[in-house]
């Protein structure tokens, strides 16, 4: 008797070290990529973080051509009218480190993930893990996705109405360099975030917990809860929040059909099941 509960305490050991070696290798991943962004300090700032600050910055440039494709001016955005500042003594280099970090988290999340799943894919029956095939793919796919959306469509415009606005000409608009970098990490990474979705939809749907009538029976609840999310994990305009919620609302449109075809592959599963007995 002993000798079969120390057999499972090792084997319970033998797990957490695995889990343990799984998860070094992906912070590991994440390190090396934060230091390499720390170290290439002028192509990190310059370009990818204060890049939706300047008005060369891609976005801008595609909406002041389509503008004059529509012969109109609506769209062309002229000016940015803010400064960014650090007023703090520490400022610059929090934000070097905290930066660095985010890019690090991001550049290297399809190896961490990968590194997640390889523990957990083997604790998995067969047809679970048939059924799995490719989640590695199609997360880090909408991931990055949900990033590039978020950097080159959420954080410009986020920006443009941010600093455009004010309550009274004689306030300037100065953002603290924390500030501005931490709401442009918020967007970005919420947009990585929310556009996991489908996956989530796709898994819970393999697990019964979910069926596309539940969710078309909750879609306006579904629609009430991705506006407050998106209240909250962007800046408080509603320009931003509709950017973010839009094609949210749109994905829980597509997560609908994906639980759809599941549930539909598994009926045609049991009707063979049913022919063989």
């Amino acid at each position: 008797m002993a000798d079969n509960n120390e057999q499972q305490e090792m084997s319970f050991l033998d797990h957490l070290e695995e889990l343990r070696w799984h998860v070094l290798r992906g912070v590991a991943s994440i390190f090396i990529f934060s230091v390499i962004a720390f170290v290439a300090k002028s192509f990190v700032f310059n370009v990818i973080i204060l890049g939706p600050s300047r008005l060369d910055f891609p976005t801008y440039t595609w909406l002041c051509e389509l503008s004059h494709y529509m012969d109109t001016d609506a769209l062309c955005i002229q000016s940015l009218p803010f400064t960014i500042q650090s007023r703090t003594m520490t400022g610059q280099f929090a934000m070097h480190i905290m930066s660095s970090i985010v890019i690090g988290l991001i550049f290297a999340f399809p190896y961490t993930f990968w590194e997640i799943w390889r523990f957990v894919k083997p604790g998995l029956y067969q047809n679970e893990q048939n059924a799995t095939t490719g989640a590695t793919f199609f997360v880090s796919l909408l991931f990055i996705t949900g990033v590039l959306f978020g950097y080159y469509v959420v954080s410009p415009l986020a920006i443009n109405f941010l600093s455009n606005y004010q309550i009274d000409e004689s306030v300037l608009n100065e953002f603290d360099i924390s500030s501005y970098i931490s709401t442009l990490a918020m967007i970005v990474l919420s947009g990585g975030v929310m556009f996991q979705l489908p996956m989530v939809v796709y898994f819970l749907s393999k697990s019964d917990m979910v069926t596309p009538d539940s969710m078309k029976e909750y879609r306006r609840h579904a629609i009430v809860i991705i506006l407050i999310v998106s209240a909250i994990i962007t800046p408080p305009d509603p320009i931003t929040q509709i950017l973010i919620a839009g094609p949210i609302v749109f994905l829980y449109e597509i997560s609908i059909y994906i639980s759809a075809r599941v549930l539909k592959n598994k009926q045609k599963k049991a009707k063979k099941e049913l022919r063989k007995v």
